[in-house]
């Protein structure tokens, strides 16, 4: 064994580093891996956002006697003020929030009973059940709302089953949540399903060990310990509803009772497509994206109170 002197050991040299830290080498591999989805998400969020955010703020104007065309012309919140002040907003926002109330209570319900029901022994041939209920989610929405507006025709005979007019001017809600609702029940049934799948089976057990019956466990149980999931498809419907625009787009060529701006997503098409202003659409798009945050933030805000 040999025994290196304080001089000795002074003499032999450190170990020369080589190559870059652990810490820095795993920050370069992140950002590596993460600029894709930067990309993706400057090209298809933030520019278009940053886009309507610029058009928003501006409008086209004749100059002259127009010979020239229109010229772009800074407003500022013009269009805001115009978007804002405009009975016709205000009559799709209001048709809007009928939609939800009505839509929303309807179709989640009914998605978490069918999910309660699948996962418990009272319905044979699950997979062939979950099949047919989710089928219409892969229906196009256009070809959906072509088939019942058909159904709705007076030619098709469901009109006399009905004790109201499914295109006239107060049935035209209840149809489009009939149609919105037929579609989206199985999307939403699979995700409670799935979440329901994950409920770990001992407490289950100890549930019927206690004398819990099948109601009892899927009220007291279940539906709790699926809440953060019901809460999300939720957030999820209420965006989803604040875009209504495919249902009564359709229904349009079918009625009068839908009207250009029926929706504040038809209103923006109509803004922007048919009468041109597109400072208008993207003051309607911004305003109408804000109202989806702030709900949005407030289911989230509700959902974190009540888990605590």
């Amino acid at each position: 064994m040999t025994v290196l002197t304080p001089e000795r050991a002074a003499s032999v040299p450190a170990p020369a580093r080589t190559g870059t830290p652990a810490p820095r080498r795993r920050g370069r591999a992140g950002l590596v891996l993460a600029a894709p989805f930067a990309v993706l998400l400057t090209a298809t969020v933030l520019v278009p956002i940053g886009y309507a955010l610029y058009l928003s703020l501006f409008t086209d104007r004749l100059s002259g006697l127009g010979f020239s065309g229109p010229a772009q012309a800074f407003i500022a919140l013009g269009n805001y003020a115009d978007v804002v002040t405009d009975s016709a907003f205000h009559a799709s926002l209001g048709n809007v929030a009928l939609f939800v109330l009505v839509h929303i209570p309807i179709m989640l319900g009914l998605a978490l009973v069918l999910a309660l029901l699948v996962d418990s022994a009272v319905v044979r041939l699950r997979r062939l059940w979950s099949l047919a209920v989710f089928l219409p989610y892969a229906v196009p929405t256009v070809i959906t709302g072509l088939i019942w507006a058909y159904l709705y025709s007076p030619n098709s005979g469901l009109t006399a089953l009905l004790p109201f007019d499914p295109l006239g001017k107060t049935g035209i809600l209840p149809s489009i949540v009939n149609i919105a609702t037929w579609q989206w029940v199985g999307y939403n049934m699979i995700i409670f399903y799935t979440a329901l799948q994950a409920v770990p089976r001992d407490v289950l057990e100890a549930a019927r060990a206690d004398g819990a019956g099948g109601f009892r466990t899927a009220v007291s149980i279940k539906v709790p310990m699926i809440r953060p999931t019901m809460f999300v498809a939720l957030v999820f419907t209420v965006i989803g509803s604040l875009q209504l625009f495919t249902e009564p787009l359709v229904l349009r060529g079918f009625t009068g009772s839908v009207t250009s701006t029926w929706s504040p997503s038809l209103y923006v098409y109509e803004a922007a497509f048919i009468a041109n202003d597109y400072g208008r659409a993207a003051a309607a798009s911004v305003l109408l994206a804000l109202v989806s945050a702030l709900l949005s933030a407030l289911v989230m805000r509700l959902s974190n109170r009540r888990s605590r």
